[in-house]
């Protein structure tokens, strides 16, 4: 049991270090982008580029959002109530934005279905959009379940 902590801490870690690293390199791109202009050398692509890799660090950022259990929430009136009636809310809250994230997923999983043999690319770079697609329906479905194991769990 002791090795679960551990494990969950070495996902988050990479997760991090994977989504730091790709707003690293959209930052890094976006830069060189705007030096560029300004020195008459445009970066054709530059844009598609900052876009794929702001999805991989947006997806990274969701996951470790989730499992940290740090997304925003008001408790302005929850903290408020009775503890049997706070945690009811929580729980409804829980399911409620599972319900949320599998309606993206849903939408999600549909387009890529639909897109599968349309060969999508990007104008410039031809970067393929399924690969996207396809990180951005793992990261909903993991965020998901995440929310909820978590309503289904036994609060004590």
């Amino acid at each position: 049991m002791s090795q679960e902590p551990n494990n969950r801490g070495r996902v988050r870690t990479w997760l991090v270090v994977a989504g730091g690293s790709a707003l690293l390199a959209a930052a890094i791109i976006d830069t060189i982008s705007v030096i560029g202009r300004h020195i008459d050398l445009p970066f054709l692509g530059s844009i598609e580029l900052v876009q794929a890799a702001i999805l991989l660090s947006g997806s990274a950022a969701l996951i470790v959002a989730t499992l940290a259990g740090s997304h925003a929430v008001v408790r302005l009136l929850v903290e408020r109530l009775p503890h049997r009636m706070r945690h009811g809310l929580e729980r409804i809250n829980r399911v409620a934005s599972a319900s949320f994230f599998l309606g993206l997923l849903a939408g999600s999983v549909w387009i890529m279905g639909d897109m599968w043999s349309g060969h999508e690319e990007s104008e410039l770079l031809h970067i393929p959009y399924i690969p996207l697609r396809f990180v951005l329906c793992c990261s909903l479905a993991v965020v998901a379940v995440v929310f909820l194991a978590r309503a289904l769990r036994r609060t004590r």
